[in-house]
């Protein structure tokens, strides 16, 4: 897993990471829900990712 250090990041940016790696939170479901959606063929995202 890629650390944030403070020193290049701002404390938004480094919330944003930690909310991405919580999956209690909506970040990170919606960050699994994109991925899964760039990965089936079925799914419109999946084409705009392959162009």
């Amino acid at each position: 897993m890629a650390k944030v250090s403070g020193n290049t990041h701002t404390q938004s940016q480094m919330n944003h990471h930690a909310n991405q790696s919580n999956p209690n939170n909506s970040a990170h479901t919606a960050a699994a829900n994109n991925h899964a959606n760039q990965c089936n063929p079925n799914n419109a995202a999946h084409h705009n990712t392959h162009k």
